[in-house]
């Protein structure tokens, strides 16, 4: 991580000899991120950009039509549900992680008036955060995102940005649907169950890591390991574990093992295979579970709670989920398009 800076900051230092510095507004404002820095920005903006997966999906549903590139381009199945309009933007790439590195010389082109950090405040992100901002001459700010405090994120997106009021709705939504989903899983016997990714399914989801969290939330997760990892790909593990631990219930992740597991001899010793509680995860547009661990996982926690307690879970999902999308992009899922998210995810 910080040799993927050190490169960029290298970089930047060559780039700002032959590229103009971004277009920025007389007119200015002081907004304090959630690292507490005090950051110089216009008083209007118009043109933004991310620094990754998670903030491109968690600023998408306050500020679609600001961006100016993408960390990510939409693949075909994300475009599914967004207008046409969001398409085609250029790439620009990811800060921390990703399949590529930020194209500065891209990013200088676009010349967005801020660069947006979202997520956990990893290790010296301020001083990214500052350097980063220092040689672009763009204002950078992170902002914390927690599935527990997104109506803080909201709120923090909202005053950048100048739309306070939807920020507040989301923010608002955000908090009232994981409030009542913490208190439906109260007073539940949670079910024993495994989170297990990569195409051996051999990773898993281990509990205390930032993208297990509503698993640990809405459930009892069994993969309790030594180091749990918080990155995409999870914690390997071997076999042997997996049958110890022994799940009454399991979920995969997108490409996984879901469609042949039920021929593999030693999978099907396993409770969950055994007795037909094993299900794919939800992707549309994003992973529902936290592959990036966004405002998306709400999705998931709605999904699950139906899924394992339906008597406490009176809702109709379709009705919630449909709203989700109406709220966060924009987006009038039809029952068709929500019986193909769900094809996998319901049961046998």
């Amino acid at each position: 991580m910080k040799k993927r800076l050190s490169l960029l900051l290298a970089l930047l230092m060559t780039l700002s000899l032959c590229l103009p510095a971004a277009a920025q507004n007389d007119a200015k404002r002081v907004f304090v991120d959630s690292l507490g820095r005090e950051v110089m920005v216009d008083q209007e903006i118009t043109r933004i950009a991310v620094t990754g997966a998670l903030g491109q999906i968690t600023v998408f549903a306050i500020a679609g039509d600001l961006f100016v590139g993408l960390p990510n381009a939409w693949d075909e199945d994300e475009k599914a549900y967004l207008d046409e309009k969001y398409h085609d933007l250029p790439e620009l790439g990811q800060v921390y992680g990703g399949k590529g590195a930020m194209n500065l010389e891209e990013l200088l082109k676009a010349a967005p008036q801020v660069v947006i950090d979202i997520g956990e405040p990893k290790e010296g992100v301020a001083e990214d955060m500052d350097a980063m901002q220092n040689q672009t001459g763009i204002p950078w700010v992170h902002i914390s995102a927690y599935i527990e405090s997104l109506d803080q994120t909201y709120a923090l997106l909202g005053e950048l940005l100048n739309r306070p009021e939807k920020g507040r709705e989301l923010g608002e939504y955000c908090a009232k649907t994981y409030a009542s989903l913490s208190a439906l899983v109260e007073n539940v016997e949670k079910v024993n169950l495994l989170c297990v990714l990569g195409e051996k399914g051999l990773n898993v989801l281990a509990k205390g890591s930032y993208h297990s969290t509503i698993i640990d939330l809405m459930t009892n997760n069994l993969a309790v390991v030594d180091n749990p990892l918080s990155k995409g790909t999870g914690n390997e593990v071997d076999m042997e574990q997996i049958l110890a631990w022994n799940p009454d219930v399991v979920i995969f992740g997108e490409g996984s093992i879901y469609e042949t597991v039920a021929q593999d001899p030693l999978w099907q010793s396993i409770s969950a295979i055994e007795n037909n509680r094993y299900y794919e995860v939800p992707v549309g547009p994003y992973n529902w579970l936290g592959m990036p661990p966004s405002v998306q996982r709400l999705l998931g926690m709605l999904w699950m709670g139906k899924l394992f307690y339906p008597e406490q879970a009176t809702y109709d999902l379709y009705t919630e989920v449909a709203e989700y999308y109406r709220l966060f992009y924009d987006y009038e899922l039809t029952q068709e398009q929500y019986d193909v998210l769900m094809r996998n995810s319901l049961g046998r």
